[in-house]
């Protein structure tokens, strides 16, 4: 027996990631490295005045990425199995002219996996902070496998 019934599951539904928050230690350097590398389209660009922080919401197909700058935010811990978010991953059609791209940025990119279990191709890089972001490879966009 399930933990909620029916009804209750349609009005709690989940469904969508509406967007992921990133907070950087350089605005510019990121703002630049998120809308001309990656080449995502910057909806707004708010400066918060009580705050002295930017906001940046960039759009990633039905998703966005809110980019914030704050005077002097503590560095995350760099260990790759840590709690919390581990990485961020842009679903694409194809790597390598993706890959190509950020090689003309002087982006290095790990080599290119294979997943185990969906048989997709994936690499990683990083932003500017070194948060770790992936490409993976799903050539049916409107597919589940992830």
């Amino acid at each position: 027996m399930s933990l909620i019934d029916k009804q209750e599951a349609e009005v709690l539904m989940l469904n969508a990631i509406h967007h992921v928050a990133i907070i950087c230690s350089d605005y510019n350097r990121s703002k630049e490295f998120y809308s001309q590398v990656l080449g995502l389209p910057i909806i707004r660009e708010v400066w918060r005045a009580e705050r002295q922080s930017w906001k940046c919401d960039l759009q990633v197909g039905m998703a966005q990425i809110e980019l914030f700058s704050f005077p002097n935010p503590p560095p995350r811990s760099s260990q790759p199995e840590a709690r919390g978010l581990r990485h961020l991953a842009f679903r694409v059609k194809v790597l390598e002219p993706i890959i190509a791209r950020l090689g003309k940025f002087g982006i290095s990119v790990e080599p290119i996996r294979i997943d185990a279990h969906t048989q997709q191709r994936f690499t990683f890089f990083a932003d500017p902070d070194g948060l770790p972001l992936e490409l993976y490879e799903d050539k049916d966009e409107g597919s589940t496998t992830c």
